[in-house]
């Protein structure tokens, strides 16, 4: 049930950052957590056109391709249809799933830590385009741009930090925090000129996502070694991201519906 209609932006605003200075406090002084030993060790060994880890590598290319089709729809978009605090999530977000694509698909091609810094930089990116377009759509723009370049440092940090320390738990913070604040903010209502995204998809496929991640080996064996979990986890965090691009091209323009919009629609 979503919350009282009656809630004001300011105590939305207050609400949000009181919940991402908890998320801080948690990643600073949660317990450390280090990564485990083996977990470069992923089941796909498959090779394809001399490609190696075929399937984790190829897996990426979704990422890439929803990212510059959000481009395309977003340059098609009047310009009068949208708020700053959506274009720029919005542009965050699909810049960070071409980032995405390209980090996780050198990662993957020579699994190592130096790749993997690639890799969750360009999640981190685009973890903080889907947080606060989450924050535009439910709060206001002011807090989409705060939670996003939050967001943004956060996650950079939070990889450095593992880089430096090995200490895992600011980024594990940073990937549960977005998911849950995302969880939190789609139970408020939305806000006018909402692109009106469907939230709950979003987390499914997120946490679906996750617990392909979790069995990577046992997808693996259960396909007979066809493909592997975390080859099933690019592909379901990929279309984490349909609901975004479906709610673009029915946006109705700021003070009124563009009938260019219902035509695309």
């Amino acid at each position: 049930m979503r919350l009282s209609k009656t809630l004001s932006t300011a105590w939305r605003e207050r609400g949000l950052l009181a919940a991402c200075i908890a998320l801080a406090l948690a990643a600073f002084f949660a317990p450390a957590l280090n990564q485990p030993a083996g977990y470069h060790a992923f089941a796909d060994h498959g090779t394809w056109l001399g490609v190696p880890h075929a399937g984790d590598v190829l897996s990426n290319q979704p990422f890439a391709l929803f990212g510059l089709a959000g481009f395309w729809l977003f340059w098609r978009l009047p310009s009068r249809t949208m708020g700053n605090g959506h274009r720029a999530t919005l542009n965050l977000l699909f810049a960070g799933l071409v980032l995405t694509a390209l980090g996780s698909t050198a990662y993957h091609w020579r699994p190592d830590d130096a790749g993997l810094v690639l890799d969750r930089l360009g999640m981190a990116m685009a973890l903080a385009g889907v947080v606060g377009l989450a924050a535009a759509e439910r709060v206001s723009g002011r807090a989409a741009g705060f939670v996003a370049v939050g967001a943004l440092v956060a996650g950079a940090l939070a990889v450095h930090a593992w880089q430096a320390t090995g200490n895992l738990t600011p980024w594990v913070v940073c990937q549960a925090g977005g998911a849950v604040l995302i969880a939190g903010l789609a139970c408020m209502r939305e806000v006018p000129g909402a692109l009106q995204v469907r939230w709950l998809p979003v987390l499914l496929a997120y946490g679906l996502a996750k617990a392909f991640e979790a069995s990577d080996h046992a997808v693996h064996e259960f396909t007979a070694h066809a493909i592997s979990g975390h080859t099933l986890k690019h592909l379901a965090a990929a279309l984490a991201v349909l609901p975004v691009l479906w709610a673009m091209p029915r946006r109705p323009m700021v003070g009124g519906l563009s009938n260019a919009c219902r035509m695309h629609a």
